[in-house]
């Protein structure tokens, strides 16, 4: 095998050497029902241009969100995207560059990722924020584990509003350190006591907002609440357009804000790559995970970048690192600055603004037609509706007269009850008015 040149007593050393008895050894952490039995069902190897047929023909079976109507939303979400960014980030010297392993050679690198940073502080309303996490996901994870060194409690308490997928890799990644992961139950239409659920052992409450089902949230008295009770409150916000228009997690007191900054500089691009942001406290600062570029002067007085609290994975003192992110989301970093100094603050705003005006417009339209219900009564540019019948017969039904009118809440919360007939739906500056008429004629004749 020209790319497997180990010989079985090539692996037999290997195995010796870390104390494990077979490779099956090195899966033991995956679970029984999510490993394979077998060999994947695949067909036999083909010619290249077989495969670029095959892959086409599959291709071909999706519906582009470009395609018309796109109201999906739930964690990624499609903005316009300035050409001048694709432009700017194909350039070579940005295309081809990887982790600094000598980084204070890299000073432009360096520069753009502390602007990132600046950018990242300041939208989150935070003191200092890191050069990045690789998603949202992934960033929630970071942050409860960063709550579990500060105070040194093995309890995190997620919101049952917590998007799943970012629950579902907390409880994942955090639960494999030892931690106990409580989640709260979804409460569509908000307003869930979240800090009873808050006691002596308990790390962090992490909440989401706006949150999975679009509510949005003033968290200042649980933020009280909960530093009252020695823990960290973690924010998530998925829709990063939202701090244009919505007061900071910063400002309402949040210990720690992890984001998915896809929204801008960033395409839907089949679900990745994105980039997480990660900001917090200048005083937590020690315990925050990845990487952090700081500004500093050389011998000669002149302004320069450096990597600065190095206990990290790929630098000195790894056996004290903070995180094992390996890498970061150099590239995407770079689009999401590139897009936010496009934009400048009042940019930002308008932006935010366009983006709520939007998602009115067509809540007002759509709870208007008979047996719609608007379930989330304050959201950003996303919300929640109520049908008279299955949400997945009617967003199959809109589908099948081109409109992607939302994604249903039974879809990300298999196996609740109550849930059948929410779909959540998604409007952004890229819809028009024809769009969201197309919308509101296709429900109407849906339920009619």
């Amino acid at each position: 095998m020209r790319y497997l040149p180990l010989t079985d007593a090539d692996r037999g050393a290997m195995l010796a050497k870390i104390g494990a008895r077979s490779i099956e050894d090195l899966f033991r952490d995956v679970p029984e029902a999510a490993r394979l039995k077998g060999p994947l069902d695949l067909p036999r190897h083909q010619g290249e241009i077989e495969v670029e047929r095959a892959l086409g023909r599959l291709a071909a079976m999706n519906v582009p969100a470009s395609a018309g109507p796109f109201f999906v939303g739930c964690g990624a979400y499609k903005h316009h995207v300035p050409a001048s960014v694709d432009h700017l980030i194909q350039r070579s010297e940005f295309l081809t560059s990887y982790t600094p392993y000598q980084p204070e050679i890299a000073q432009g690198t360096l520069q753009y990722l502390f602007e990132f940073q600046t950018q990242v502080a300041l939208i989150t309303g935070m003191e200092v924020a890191n050069a990045s996490m690789y998603d949202g996901s992934t960033g929630t994870a970071e942050a409860v584990l960063m709550a579990e060194r500060v105070t040194r409690r093995k309890k995190a308490v997620l919101c049952g509003n917590l998007h799943p997928h970012y629950a579902d890799v907390v409880a994942t990644v955090a639960g494999v350190s030892g931690m106990t992961i409580e989640i709260g139950d979804p409460v569509p239409g908000g307003g869930a006591n979240l800090a009873d659920a808050v006691d002596a052992e308990t790390a962090c409450l992490v909440v989401q907002n706006p949150d999975f089902f679009g509510n949005l949230r003033d968290l200042r008295a649980l933020a009280a609440r909960v530093h009252e009770k020695g823990a960290l409150l973690i924010v998530v916000v998925t829709e990063i357009v939202s701090l244009g228009a919505v007061m900071s997690p910063g400002a309402m007191g949040a210990d720690i804000v992890v984001g998915e900054g896809q929204s801008l500089g960033v395409g839907l691009q089949f679900g990745g790559p994105y980039v997480g942001l990660f900001a917090t406290r200048q005083k937590l600062v020690r315990q925050m995970p990845g990487r952090l570029c700081g500004e500093t002067v050389d011998a000669n007085g002149k302004r320069g970048y450096v990597l600065t609290l190095s206990t990290r994975e790929q630098h000195i003192r790894r056996e004290k690192a903070t995180s094992n992110i390996c890498t970061n989301s150099g590239l995407m970093c770079l689009a999401f600055t590139i897009h936010l100094a496009l934009l400048g603050e009042e940019g930002f705003k308008r932006l935010a603004r366009l983006n709520h005006e939007a998602a009115v417009r067509l809540a007002e339209e759509l709870s208007a037609i008979p047996g719609v219900e608007l379930v989330t009564p304050h959201f950003f540019n996303e919300f929640t509706l109520r049908l008279p019948r299955s949400a997945q017969a009617v967003a199959d039904a809109l589908a099948d007269k081109g409109v992607l009118g939302g994604v249903r809440a039974s879809r990300l919360l298999p196996g609740r009850k109550g849930i059948e007939t929410l779909l959540i739906v998604a409007a952004t500056e890229t819809n028009t008015d024809d769009d969201r008429a197309a919308y509101v004629r296709a429900l109407k004749e849906i339920l009619a």
